[in-house]
C-alpha cells in the first residue's frame, strides 16, 4: 500500500501580508500628524494677519496716547474752551501764590505758571521730615487749599518726587528712586482720602536724584533739590 506524504508547506494566505497593514496604520498616523501641523501653522498665520492688520488700521491710536480710556487724554478743545482752561489755571497760580505769601512760604514753595501748566514746587522741609515718605501736618493747610482749587477743575494732576543725591538705604527705601516715589504717592493720597478727589486724575512720578534744580555742592542746594512738584497740567500741552 503506498502512503502518501503530506506536504509541509502551508498554504499561501491571501491579501496584504500583516506587516503592511501596520506600516500603513504608521504611515496614515504620521500624514495626520502633518496635517495638524499644517493647519495650526495656518491659523497662526491668519491670526498674525489680523493682528497686523489691526496695527495697520488708523484711529486706534489717534484718540488715545494710552489703552487705558482717559488716562493720557488729549481733547481737541475749540477756542472758547483753551481760553476757559487759560483762565482757570491762571487763576489758580494766583490763588496759590496769595497763600503762599499770606504765610510767608515763598522761601519753601513756588506756584509757577508755564507750558506744563501750573507747577507747584514744595521743598521738603515743609511736607516731609528727611528721609521719610509721611505727609507732615503742618503741610495739611496747603495742601487742602490745593485740593480745594483743584475740586473745580478736570485737570490731570501729577505729583513728582525729588531728591538731593545723597545716598539712601534702609529697611523701607533701598535707594531714593523708592523714596521720591513714596512721596509723590503720599501727597497723591492726602488728595484722593483727605479732599475726595478722583484717583485716575492723578499719576506719581519718583525722580530720585536724576532732575536737580541745581547742582548738590552745597547744603542749600541739596535742600532745593529735596522737593515734591505737583504739576497740574495743561490738556493743550504734551510732553
Amino acid at each position: 500500500m503506498i502512503s502518501r506524504r503530506r506536504s509541509s508547506r502551508k498554504p499561501a494566505q491571501k491579501g496584504s501580508p500583516k506587516w503592511m497593514v501596520t506600516f500603513a496604520d504608521l504611515v496614515t498616523l504620521v500624514l495626520v500628524f502633518f496635517i495638524l501641523l499644517f493647519s495650526m501653522s495656518q491659523i497662526d498665520m491668519i491670526k498674525f494677519k489680523s493682528i497686523a492688520q489691526s496695527f495697520n488700521t488708523q484711529g486706534v491710536f489717534e484718540t488715545n496716547d494710552s489703552i487705558v480710556p482717559g488716562e493720557y487724554p488729549s481733547p481737541k478743545m475749540n477756542k472758547e474752551e483753551v481760553n476757559k482752561n487759560e483762565q482757570s489755571l491762571d487763576q489758580l497760580a494766583k490763588e496759590v501764590q496769595k497763600y503762599l505769601e499770606e504765610n510767608k512760604l515763598e522761601d519753601t514753595a513756588a506756584a509757577i505758571r508755564n507750558e506744563r501748566g501750573v507747577v507747584l514746587v514744595l521743598q521738603e522741609q515743609i511736607v516731609f521730615s528727611t528721609g521719610d515718605a509721611v505727609v507732615l501736618q503742618e503741610a495739611y493747610p496747603f495742601l487742602e487749599k490745593t485740593g480745594k482749587l483743584l475740586k473745580a477743575m478736570p485737570n490731570l494732576v501729577k505729583v513728582e518726587g525729588h531728591t538731593d543725591n545723597r545716598p539712601i538705604k534702609n529697611s523701607i527705601y533701598p535707594s531714593n528712586w523708592e523714596l521720591s516715589s513714596a512721596r509723590a504717592t503720599s501727597v497723591i493720597r492726602f488728595f484722593i482720602d483727605d479732599i475726595g478727589l478722583e484717583p485716575e486724575r492723578f499719576i506719581a512720578v519718583g525722580h530720585g536724584d536724576t532732575r536737580p534744580l541745581v547742582p548738590n555742592t552745597t547744603e542749600e542746594n541739596m535742600q532745593k533739590n529735596r522737593r515734591v512738584q505737583i504739576v497740574i497740567s495743561d490738556p493743550t500741552y504734551k510732553e
